[in-house]
């Protein structure tokens, strides 16, 4: 893994295995809205809400240091599907993806649309999951691995596809079916709705932990270079 402790151009990807201590969640709440305050406690569970606020916090420290502001002071605006995006005009693209202790940001200057995507990689994927977001020529993919590896390759192929209708801003609302993988060199290739478009790029990123984590990117000038690091968080409360 590549780490580097600066802001680089072209795409950041912090990756944080966060604490589940309620003392550093209680800190890092300060850095959020008072609508995400209010949502994080709409959470039933302790695991999602500390989830959700430890998402945030990264993602307000880390776009602070683009506007030049506190994490708490950044504004987030969402559309009508929910997708987040900076408040003004010279903003970089960004996604943010949770997975049960860790946290996935990337951060991108210069390209059209960015998603990624992270889940744990041993989550078990159901046959009748696989059959409805695997096209037919996935699937036959899938069946033709050896047993050993079927599982964290099932569960890589869902998290590009997440990553890429993440950074087209439709999630699940669309058919995950419509996007289909190929794989060219070892590197995965999209097509969507049977078309490939080469601004695309995707790519899986070495964790560091048990998790997969994917990158979806869409840039007119080819695949930017690509920083990852791992988030230490070593704040202060934000005033």
């Amino acid at each position: 893994m590549q780490l580097s402790e600066n802001q680089p151009a072209g795409i950041e990807i912090s990756l944080w295995q966060y604490s589940m201590n309620e003392r550093d969640r209680n800190r890092w709440v300060q850095s959020l809205s008072p609508d995400e305050r209010d949502r994080a406690a709409t959470y039933r569970f302790d695991r999602d809400r500390a989830s959700f606020i430890a998402g945030r916090y990264l993602l307000r420290r880390l776009l602070s240091g683009y506007v030049a502001t506190a994490p708490s002071k950044v504004v987030l605006v969402a559309d009508e599907h929910g997708k987040l995006s900076l408040e003004g005009r010279d903003r970089p693209q960004f996604s943010l993806s949770n997975a049960d202790g860790l946290v996935a940001v990337a951060v991108a200057s210069g390209c059209e649309r960015i998603g990624i995507d992270c889940e744990r990689a041993d989550t078990e994927i159901e046959e009748v999951t696989l059959d409805a977001y695997c096209s037919v020529d996935e699937r036959r993919w899938l069946d033709e691995l050896p047993a050993h590896e079927r599982a964290r390759a099932a569960v890589e192929l869902w998290t590009l596809k997440e990553s890429h209708l993440k950074a087209i801003g439709v999630g699940l609302r669309e058919n995950p079916r419509n996007v289909t993988f190929s794989w060219e060199d070892s590197l995965p290739v999209a097509a969507h709705d049977g078309k490939r478009d080469r601004r695309w790029f995707h790519r899986l990123i070495e964790s560091g932990s048990q998790h997969v984590v994917a990158l979806a990117v869409c840039s007119r000038s080819g695949l930017p270079g690509i920083h990852t690091r791992l988030f230490q968080d070593d704040s202060m409360p934000s005033e």
